[in-house]
């Protein structure tokens, strides 16, 4: 009797350690797995942000740099080439973000209609610029946009204008122009999002809400937009993002004259770093300006957009 009671206390005990084992193993092959990925992201994400700021602290012509502390970061308020950059990619933000996301939600709730005809077809023509080249969309641009270019060509045919405008010449229409590319080539992009999330709507909702004598006006703001709210929050970040980072179609379309009139960010950092004077530890503080909006405005957004709890 006294050795069968031993052995139904050693039993569970050893059942007991079973599971733990299982747990233990488990969170090991788990560790395993996300092991590699987690090396790749430390390696060429973390460390180079880490080397970015401690070169941001650091000055000089070429690779004869020397430690200056802030001083980088103190220089940006003095440097009219930087305000104006700045000024140039808010700018940017401010205008062609909120067109490109009211654009993007239009055609997707257009092409979410059951009755339009042909509806791969506009889906495939708004969604291909953004797969095209960027340097390739940037220089037809270009030509498209030049004193002797078919949009000029296309406005003085129908009246509009009795002369040749100078597109990218002029400082305010050289801005229009930038922003006319980035909408064209990533509303597309944004409405993708926007009308698979559509789909994904409960469509007795709108039956209802047809039912209680709601337009489509009414349908779109108080069904649409509000199912849609984390998609907007997410495309906006991403925008944001993407704008800030603005760099193919300064450099291509107006090489960011006229005067450093329509000059980013992204350009100012490539023109620190290769065109004038290399200026790494320069260079690396003005990105670090990136990294600083991005963060900034994203959890603007989050508070603007997002889930108040």
């Amino acid at each position: 009797m006294i050795e069968l009671s031993k052995k139904t206390d050693v039993q569970p005990a050893l059942n007991s350690k079973k599971p733990l084992m299982h747990r233990l193993k488990r969170n090991y092959m788990g560790w395993m797995f996300i092991s590699l990925s987690g090396i790749g992201i430390s390696l060429f994400y973390f460390y180079p942000m880490v080397q970015a700021f401690l070169l941001s602290l650091k000055s000089g012509m070429g690779t004869n740099l020397e430690y200056v502390g802030l001083e980088n970061y103190f220089r940006l308020f003095s440097d009219p080439t930087f305000i104006s950059a700045l000024t140039n990619t808010l700018i940017y933000l401010l205008i062609q973000v909120p067109i490109m996301i009211i654009l993007a939600l239009f055609f997707s709730v257009l092409l979410n209609d059951a009755t339009l005809k042909f509806k791969g077809f506009f889906r495939t023509a708004i969604f291909i610029p953004c797969v095209t080249s960027l340097v390739a969309y940037a220089v037809i641009f270009k030509y498209l946009f030049a004193v002797d270019g078919l949009v000029n060509k296309f406005l003085m045919s129908i009246n509009i204008i009795s002369e040749p405008l100078n597109w990218l010449t002029d400082p305010l229409l050289a801005k229009i122009t930038i922003i006319i590319a980035i909408t064209w080539k990533w509303t597309g992009y944004n409405m993708i999002f926007y009308l698979s999330a559509i789909q994904n709507v409960d469509k007795q909702m709108y039956e209802a809400a047809k039912i209680d004598g709601a337009s489509a006006f009414q349908q779109f703001f108080y069904i649409t937009i509000p199912m849609l709210k984390p998609i907007i929050l997410f495309t906006s970040i991403v925008s944001t993002i993407g704008t800030l980072q603005l760099f193919d179609e300064v450099m291509n379309i107006t090489s960011g004259g006229p005067g450093n009139s329509t000059l980013s960010i992204s350009m100012y950092i490539y023109n620190l770093s290769f065109e004038y004077t290399p200026d790494f530890g320069y260079a690396a503080t003005v990105s670090y300006v990136i990294v600083i909006l991005v963060v900034l405005l994203s959890i603007i957004q989050f508070r603007v957009a997002g889930d108040k709890k």
